[in-house]
């Protein structure tokens, strides 16, 4: 069985096909272009190179979050456009856990990490052995300084990685743990992690229809953090005004 994911959920956008396992090929770029212009080229493009047809796909898979809330949402409706059209399953799978699939060859604890902005990360934490991830911790959204004090419970080597990555390296809390950076291409989240462990839903029966795959956001959007900010403002100052 063929599978196409993609992964749109920050800077770095990507595009691959794997079958039965083995990834036949993967578009990626790391550019400050908007994924609505890069990821269906690039889609079309990893199809021809791997003499795919869409038809054959059997699974499509996306990263579903956590992410950019634009980015999160081109991918999702690109990932459910095409598998209506081809009326087969999709996998939704966690942004964290595709990335730290780079490094499951490694005998490490690797802490995925993406840029959450207002001083926080999205962050899933993974223990690594004998090419498969073990999880230890849900996703999340926490500030860099409480990640750093947690991660000091978890074994040696700590492996970084996610756009994130650098982000943390550069703090103290985490240059005390020695933390490590992978090489560039093993860095960011790429569509052959979402492809892998989409591959595992797909095995373990996890997959859904292509009206039920839904973001999934661990905070809400900033438009809508300010608007409960200001609306609870204007209460407080009514409620005031009443006193």
């Amino acid at each position: 069985m063929k599978i196409l994911a993609v992964d749109s959920t920050a800077v770095a956008a990507s595009a691959a096909v794997l079958e039965d396992g083995k990834l036949l090929g993967e578009f990626f770029t790391n550019t400050r272009r908007t994924h609505s212009q890069t990821l269906m080229p690039m889609v079309s493009g990893v199809l021809e190179s791997t003499g795919s047809k869409i038809g054959e796909i059997g699974l499509f898979a996306v990263s579903a979050g956590p992410g950019s809330f634009t980015g999160v949402r081109i991918g999702i409706s690109c990932i459910k456009g095409m598998a209506m059209a081809q009326d087969r399953p999709c996998a939704g799978v966690s942004a964290l856990e595709a990335m730290a699939r780079n490094l499951s060859c490694l005998e490490a604890t690797v802490c995925a990490v993406m840029d959450a902005r207002c001083g926080q990360v999205y962050n899933a934490v993974f223990e690594a052995g004998d090419g498969k991830l073990r999880r230890l911790t849900p996703d999340r959204a926490l500030s860099i300084e409480d990640l750093s004090r947690e991660c000091e419970k978890y074994p040696k080597p700590l492996f970084l990685v996610g756009d994130g990555a650098k982000l943390c390296y550069n703090k103290s809390g985490f240059q005390k743990l020695s933390a490590v950076l992978p090489p560039e291409p093993l860095l960011y989240q790429r569509a052959s992690g979402v492809a892998l462990v989409a591959y595992e839903a797909f095995l373990q029966g996890k997959t859904v229809t292509p009206a039920a795959l839904a973001p999934v956001y661990l905070r809400l959007p900033q438009a809508e953090r300010e608007l409960k900010k200001r609306l609870g403002k204007s209460e407080n100052a009514i409620q005031g005004g009443r006193r």
